[in-house]
């Protein structure tokens, strides 16, 4: 089963996890936590205006970092006993890692699913922005992100399987 993974982060140079959300595939089961204890100062120009709008909404979604390790590590467990991650960075990857103590579960495939290929596919492009347009889907909101990842992902993977391109 493929868990969509988004993150949202401070600054490319300091990568500091300000939020992550992840879907599953079938969209049964989706996480979204918020750190209370990032470091703003670190935070660049885009992500004061772009991420931290979006944040503190959901007051079952804030955490600080020792209870999102524990809430991730939660969540995994009652996943299936395979799951691959699919995202469009090492990055995202890197980060749930660093928040989960620097292992990943046993559930968790070593290799992960790269949504960088599709990106540049029209139909993935598409599917994307389509479920970005609903206003109360931000884009920059590592959950909306995260099913976003998935939109697109399913209406490749429905345009493959009927031999289109």
């Amino acid at each position: 089963m493929l868990v969509f993974l988004d993150t949202e982060y401070t600054d490319e140079h300091r990568r500091d996890l300000v939020s992550i959300g992840m879907v599953t595939e079938d969209a049964q089961r989706s996480l979204y936590l918020e750190r209370t204890d990032f470091s703003r100062t670190w935070c660049n120009h885009f992500v004061v205006a772009n991420v931290l709008p979006h944040l503190g909404n959901d007051p079952v979604a804030l955490c600080i970092t020792p209870e999102l390790g524990q809430r991730l590590h939660a969540w995994f467990q009652v996943l299936p006993r395979r799951v691959q991650l699919a995202c469009d960075s090492p990055i995202d990857r890197d980060l749930l890692k660093t928040a989960m103590g620097g292992a990943m579960p046993a559930n968790v495939n070593p290799l992960p699913y790269d949504l960088r290929p599709l990106i540049d596919t029209t139909v993935y492009d598409k599917a994307v922005a389509r479920y970005h347009e609903h206003p109360a889907h931000p884009w920059h909101h590592a959950l909306h992100d995260a099913y976003a990842h998935r939109a697109g992902w399913l209406a490749w993977t429905d345009r493959n399987r009927a031999g289109r391109t």
